[in-house]
């Protein structure tokens, strides 16, 4: 039995509830438990009095009670505190960002504790970090860590995975076109992904050197590799929309289930590439602009500051300290097309390559309501009470995981869909 399965108080605890992200989990979780009976949980961090208010408007918004909630008061600040907290839970959900900044104390604690950590994040540098310096740890305390647990990466990487269960065949690579969908209210997004993406900016270098540290074992090159595409170009497969790179962690988090799950079951790897589609050349120069605009002030002191002192401005508006209204957050949704391309027959051994080119395609659709502060919370609370209920299913019996590598042989899929997701073959 690993430390994470033995007796404690509670089963999970939400730390950073009073964030904005964390107010929504906190709502989930509340409408979850109503059906998942027998689930212990609490919720933590550093103000007494706004952790109450989060209770009882989570209570107001799931029309459940929850205000009877255990509290636990911790800083991310002080060690002795999140130790204790960890010690009280066999798994923590942390919504305390930017994780570059706060993400570590919590981790370090976890896996002293041999608690399970999931999280939101989507910086690459953050997440590849902790599995260089806590994989081993947390092995050997029998606990998971599991980053990038909300709309970063979980749409895209068991996306890849549902693509590749229902394709005829060995499944070569896949393009992936994300779109962003709203209403007539239009769409915003709170500070805190903004200031994550300002101080990703400068690092970006670096996060290429930690992949490269992490690649320990070699996976069998492509005999056919996916095309190349230019930074801006024509989506034919997708409506001929505008479609340039996505610069979020997709890549790196699909990259690195595939090659753990190469090592470990034997599946032959899957190449992936993500983009996101632009509707209109209008929105494509505006975009453009402002992407320009930020990554040259990102990358300095004096720039980074103005960023984050005038949001608004540097970003029409899109990203505030408000965040977004509840009618534009009704009114988003998200999709991720994939399109996939591989052979007719299927080789059982990965390392032997096809001579014929790839021939068959296939696309299916991976969508849902809006991403940040709907599709995150629905897939952190999913992902949470698969590790609750399911770890026997999972590899290796701790350890820093992607997701697609964690729960490639649970039912987080099926969860997913029974909250408001799709998962469908085109």
């Amino acid at each position: 039995m690993s430390s994470a399965d033995v007796q404690r108080e509670f089963d999970v605890v939400i730390f950073g509830a009073t964030g904005f992200t964390g107010q929504f989990v906190v709502e989930e979780i509340a409408r979850v438990v109503q059906k998942e009976h027998g689930i212990k949980w609490a919720i933590a961090g550093r103000n007494k009095s706004k952790l109450e208010t989060v209770l009882k408007q989570a209570s107001e918004v799931v029309g459940n009670d929850v205000t009877g909630t255990s509290i636990i008061i911790a800083d991310v600040a002080d060690e002795e505190s999140l130790l204790s907290m960890c010690r009280l839970t066999r798994m923590i959900l942390n919504c305390v960002g930017p994780y570059r900044f706060f993400g570590e104390p919590v981790v370090k604690a976890c896996v002293e504790a041999g608690s399970h950590h999931l999280d939101i994040s989507g910086e690459p540098q953050f997440i590849e970090t902790m599995q260089l310096k806590y994989h081993d740890a947390a092995q050997k305390a029998g606990c998971y860590i599991i980053s990038t647990c909300g709309f970063d990466s979980i749409p895209a990487d068991l996306g890849v995975i549902f693509t590749r269960d229902v394709f005829k065949g060995d499944l070569n690579s896949i393009e992936a076109y994300l779109s962003i969908n709203t209403g007539p209210e239009g769409g915003s997004w709170n500070y805190g992904t903004y200031q994550t993406a300002i101080h990703s900016v400068p690092h970006t270098r670096d996060e290429l050197l930690f992949g490269k540290k992490l690649v320990s074992y070699e996976v069998p090159p492509p005999a056919h590799k996916a095309t190349k595409r230019p930074q801006l170009f024509r989506g034919e497969r997708v409506g001929s929309d505008w479609c340039v790179h996505f610069q979020g962690a997709d890549r790196s988090v699909v990259q690195r289930t595939q090659r753990f799950n190469y090592e470990q079951l034997k599946e032959r790897p899957v190449q992936f590439n993500p983009f996101v589609r632009i509707s209109s050349t209008f929105w494509l120069v505006i975009i453009a602009l402002m992407t320009t605009i930020f990554s040259l002030l990102a990358n300095f002191s004096f720039g980074r500051s103005l960023l984050e002192k005038y949001p608004k401005i540097f970003t029409l508006g899109y990203f505030s300290h408000e965040g977004p209204t509840k009618k534009q957050i009704e009114g988003s949704s998200f999709s991720w097309h994939f399109v996939g391309e591989g052979y007719e027959t299927k080789i059982a051994d990965p390392d032997q390559q096809h001579d014929d080119k790839p021939s068959k395609m296939i696309e299916t659709r991976v969508c849902g309501p809006e991403p940040g502060y709907v599709t995150t919370p629905i897939c952190l609370v999913a992902a949470a009470m698969t590790v609750l209920k399911e770890a026997e299913k999972m590899p290796l019996d701790g350890g820093v995981l992607t997701p697609g590598g964690a729960f490639r042989k649970t039912s987080l899929r099926d969860r997913l869909t029974e909250a408001g997701m799709k998962f469908e073959k085109l």
